[in-house]
């Protein structure tokens, strides 16, 4: 494929990222591997899940506590996130077809009653709406670079352009946990991607501005600071005894 014709080939050619990816996904590949063999599970699946609701929630500004949310309490931002994690691998072949579908459907799962029907799952203007079609073009395209760093740059994009009224941040993570288990990196969702970001909040919240000020070092950056989170992503996993 010429690299003009691969969207994010610039991404993968960025000083330290290749590297620094490759470890991170070695790092859930022997994860999946050596203990996802043994242990695999639905309710690990719905666990991991849980935990992602949780992590999303805090970093959205909720207050409950992940045992709340496993007694099916929680704050209204919690609870909006665990309705999301409820349909989200549900969504896997819509991201495939229609990822315009599946940005509108998450939203709508976290907004519902937070915002009148009509904003369900709408982008907020013509400008948003118009980020979102380039973001659903970017993944139905042809591409070489790694899933993970798809990933990344799809819940970058998502957080910092903020298409919807409301729940950006919620969307932005659950697309981005949709991608690794669309693109095979985690077909199971047993790795914690909120998670990752929450263990590592300054990092991640400062990053995000950079990705959307920073220009290309601010992308740069943000990729970096991705291939730690998703080190930690994986460590957050049910898979591992003492995670969470």
């Amino acid at each position: 494929m010429p690299v003009s014709s691969d969207p994010l080939a610039w991404l993968s050619a960025l000083d330290g990222v290749p590297s620094a990816f490759a470890a991170s996904r070695d790092g859930i590949d022997v994860l999946l591997r050596d203990r996802g063999l043994r242990r695999t599970s639905p309710e690990t699946t719905t666990e991991s899940l849980l935990r992602g609701a949780h992590a999303s929630a805090v970093l959205e500004g909720s207050t409950s506590t992940l045992a709340e949310l496993r007694d099916g309490g929680g704050d209204q931002v919690a609870r909006d996130a665990v309705r999301v994690s409820t349909e989200l691998l549900g969504l896997v072949p819509v991201l495939a077809q229609s990822p315009l579908q599946a940005f509108a459907r998450i939203h709508a799962l976290a907004a519902t009653g937070s915002l009148p029907e009509e904003e369900l799952g709408r982008p907020r203007d013509a400008e948003s709406a118009q980020r979102l079609q380039g973001l659903s073009q970017l993944l139905l395209a042809e591409s070489e670079a790694p899933a993970l760093v798809v990933a990344a740059v799809v819940h970058a994009d998502l957080a910092t352009a903020a298409p919807f009224a409301s729940h950006n941040g919620i969307v932005a993570r659950a697309v981005e946990r949709l991608v690794l288990v669309a693109r095979g990196v985690d077909e199971k969702s047993l790795v914690v991607p909120e998670a990752g970001h929450l263990a590592l909040r300054a990092a991640y919240e400062s990053n995000l501005r950079g990705y959307r000020e920073g220009g290309r070092p601010g992308v740069h950056s943000w990729l970096l600071y991705a291939a730690e989170a998703y080190a930690a992503a994986a460590e957050a996993s049910p898979l591992r005894g003492d995670a969470g």
